[in-house]
């Protein structure tokens, strides 16, 4: 009976132990990584980092899979809905996880149901840019101008419910301005015309917009973080010229769809974080216009709900409601 009662008793305990197994051996195959944007944005640059470095720690690469559309839901949706074994990462961001749930009215995913909060990976001051004929030199100017010509001002962004568009909704509420958004699909697209003067006004975020602002292609009017960025020393921040009190961050992080096993999630946090804590990762990812933002899971989470809160009140305020 005693010997009975064992082989039972172990038979019973396989599966927990294939399971415990199968952790311990992950991955044993190539993850993928979901960016919900296209190529090029800050989201995506940070994403590449990242999986360069994790693939340097895993026998096995991770992938990154661009999926953009729907201001990022296309892509948030693939994660949501992926098999929760591990294989699939996702990258949330300050707009598909912070914004979108109080401006779309479909949303696909349900941002603190769907996923399992890993680690952020950087926060970054968004800047509004110019192209060099554009009349206004600084932020004051735009906003001058934008006083003296209700609704004739322009500003483009990397779509609709972005925390580009966002961030300028929260200034257009704030100072009483009537301003046109003109949307596009992704940063690169809209950059792409306001370098060629189709546009003359955007709000992106600081590491794609950067290297351009560098190269002299476009002008900086000021960024929106609460001090100046070491990256643009002599640009303002629109707290100290137009809005006291202002501040709009960027950032983007690492979710697994909701169930993914804890062993996973604490593997890849734990390596994960030891990489944005490299001093050399670390050093890169201010040269490209971020700043290092590693936490718990717990931490994440915390501020992803934080996050919805605030532009849910910034949605209310402004009364931006999308019907896609």
């Amino acid at each position: 009976m005693t010997t009975r009662r064992c082989l039972l008793g172990a038979t019973l305990a396989l599966p927990t132990l294939r399971a415990a197994q199968a952790q311990d051996a992950w991955p044993e195959r190539p993850v993928r990584m979901i960016v919900p944007f296209p190529p090029g944005q800050a989201a995506d640059i940070f994403a590449r980092v990242m999986a360069d470095e994790l693939s340097k720690r895993w026998p096995q690469r991770v992938v990154v899979e661009n999926r953009a559309g729907g201001a990022g839901a296309i892509g948030m949706d693939a994660v949501a809905r992926a098999t929760p074994d591990g294989y699939t990462l996702g990258i949330g961001t300050s707009g598909t996880l912070g914004v979108n749930p109080s401006v779309m009215a479909r949303l696909p995913y349900d941002a603190e149901k769907d996923f399992a909060a890993i680690t952020n990976i950087f926060t970054l001051p968004l800047v509004f840019v110019a192209h060099p004929s554009f009349e206004a030199a600084d932020i004051a100017g735009f906003v001058a101008l934008a006083k003296a010509q209700p609704g004739r001002v322009q500003y483009a962004s990397a779509g609709p419910g972005t925390a580009q568009h966002m961030t300028a909704e929260m200034l257009a509420h704030r100072l009483g301005l009537q301003m046109q958004h003109v949307p596009y699909r992704g940063s690169g697209p809209a950059m792409a015309d306001l370098i060629a003067g189709n546009v003359k006004v955007m709000v992106d975020s600081l590491a794609s917009a950067l290297p351009n602002i560098q190269g002299g292609r476009i002008r900086a009017l000021a960024v929106t973080g609460r001090a100046r960025t070491p990256q643009l020393p002599d640009v303002p921040t629109v707290a100290e010229t137009v809005s006291p009190g202002f501040e709009a961050l960027g950032w983007s992080g690492i979710v697994a769809p909701a169930g993914t096993p804890a062993a996973v999630i604490r593997r890849v946090n734990a390596d994960a974080v030891a990489i944005l804590r490299d001093p050399a990762v670390s050093a890169r990812m201010i040269q490209l216009g971020g700043f290092p933002d590693p936490g718990t899971p717990e931490e994440y989470g915390r501020f992803i709900a934080a996050e919805i809160a605030k532009w849910r009140e910034v949605a209310r305020a402004a009364n931006v409601r999308l019907d896609t």
